[in-house]
Order: C-alpha cells, then structure tokens, then sequence
C-alpha cells in the first residue's frame, strides 16, 4: 500500500469516528420504550433487562468465536501444495 493510500485510510477512519461521535448518533443507540420502562420499573424489571441482554448477545457471540475458530483450524485442508521451482538449464558453449 503507497503512502497516498495510508493517508487516505487514515482520513477516513478519522472522519468515520467523529460522525459516530455526534451526539445525534451516539443518542440514538438508545429504545424510547426501554428506557422508560426500565426508568418506571423496580429492580426486578432491570435484572430482567439485563437478563435478556445477556440472552441475546451471548449465544451468537459463541457461534460466531465457535465458526472463527474451527475455519482457522482448517484452513490449510484445502490448500494446494506450492508448486517446485523451475528448473534453470544453462547452456554453456565451449569455443575452442
């Protein structure tokens, strides 16, 4: 990668994360209806909350560790071997 390239990657992931910074976009991560629910609710709705937070996350979370990890066990199964090098044939001719 050239050094153009480097500075343009770089500049976008600078302006990618101060546009998730906005406070419009880092408000909006949250549900209007959990949120009042969870502030109207007692303890027990908020441990049910969380509860179901860890429900949701956790079983794709150990999927996906679970996919990543056995295709990096298996990834040189299908790999070709490389092929050997060519085989240099110099020709010398004796001038005599």
């Amino acid at each position: 990668m050239n050094r153009h390239a480097k500075v343009k990657l770089a500049l976008l992931i600078v302006a990618m994360s101060v546009w998730c910074m906005r406070p419009s976009v880092a408000a909006a991560q949250g549900c209007a209806l959990c949120v009042t629910q969870a502030a109207q609710g007692g303890h027990r709705l908020i441990d049910a909350l969380r509860s179901g937070i860890l429900v949701l996350v956790f079983p794709p979370m150990a999927i996906s560790i679970g996919i990543i990890y056995i295709s990096w066990r298996k990834r040189n199964q299908f790999r070709e071997p490389d092929p050997l090098p060519p085989i240099s044939v110099s020709v010398h001719s004796k001038e005599g």
